[in-house]
């Protein structure tokens, strides 16, 4: 059941015991893809056990963390059409990489497919499935399942050519809510975002992560975002709706203060969406504000 069509694409920093996890789920998919692994400058020695253990995977070494901007050097690299994202403590079902070739290869105006996310050791779905299962956005007849106003890189196969043809993801958010900036510029290009239940990604959360730094790139992001692609009234009130709901303390200050340091940044880059593509982000509105998955904790 080799699959040829899709490659994929890890990013690590120091988590050098769940990238060997990682990987030795992948290197068991009946699909034997091709795997590219970005080491972000890890100093405990993860660059080393790759080449080691898994001599198969194609392993950059850029020797500094580059964040999400790791994922688009590794796909300088990519030869297939597709590609697939997944974190260090994460990993693909059997199977999965085929139902999403297929997808894409079935639906031409088809840019990503997200699959759905399966925690580990519990085998319990991710908060975040509800809200893909239940997507507000309105998508056209043909689509094979809701459509998305964005995706999480972690569990994504997405267009090759569509993801250079938008960018990638911009080196300024770092890491932190990063999909969404690129997820606009793909459905600003004409592409669809869906979301397939029967494909499964399972995630194995590290506990070696700083959740209040990615805290605060995630409000930074969205407030960046925010400004860059949508209209003034629209973003005005996501703004004032953020500095109300957000913990109020000295990480929340800092992200506030980092996207306002960078106003003169994000007027000169700032491109609003078509009206079709805000609309689209209207819609998703309400559920962010109820989200019980996209609270800004930590």
């Amino acid at each position: 059941m080799t699959d040829s069509r899709t490659t994929v694409v890890v990013i690590t920093h120091n988590r050098r015991r769940e990238l060997l996890r990682t990987l030795g789920h992948l290197a068991e998919l009946p699909e034997k893809p091709p795997v590219i692994v970005t080491d972000n400058g890890s100093t405990d020695g993860t660059a080393d056990a790759v080449a080691r253990h898994h001599p198969w995977v194609r392993l950059l070494r850029p020797g500094r963390n580059l964040g999400a901007v790791g994922r688009n050097l590794a796909i300088r690299q990519v030869g297939t059409p597709y590609v697939a994202f997944c974190d260090d403590d994460s990993w693909w079902a059997p199977g999965s990489l085929t139902g999403a070739a297929d997808l894409l290869d079935r639906y031409p105006a088809l840019g990503s497919v997200t699959a759905r996310i399966v925690v580990e050791p519990d085998g319990t779905d991710d908060p975040i499935v509800e809200e893909l299962r239940d997507s507000p956005v309105p998508g056209p007849g043909w689509l094979p399942g809701p459509a998305l106003g964005s995706f999480l890189a972690a569990a994504t196969v997405l267009r090759t050519d569509a993801f250079r043809a938008a960018g990638g993801f911009h080196p300024r958010l770092w890491l932190g809510g990063e999909e969404e900036l690129l997820a606009a510029d793909l459905a600003a290009d004409g592409w669809w975002l869906t979301y397939a239940d029967h494909l499964v990604v399972h995630h194995h959360p590290s506990v070696a992560r700083d959740a209040t730094l990615r805290r605060s790139h995630g409000i930074r992001n969205t407030l960046w975002f925010t400004w860059l692609r949508r209209p003034a009234g629209p973003a005005l009130r996501r703004t004032v709706d953020l500095a109300r709901t957000v913990p109020r303390d000295t990480a929340s200050l800092r992200a506030f203060a980092e996207a306002a340091a960078a106003l003169p940044w994000v007027l000169r880059e700032r491109r609003v969406l078509p009206h079709e593509v805000e609309s689209r982000l209207r819609l998703l509105e309400p559920a962010q504000r109820a989200s019980k998955a996209r609270r800004y904790t930590g």
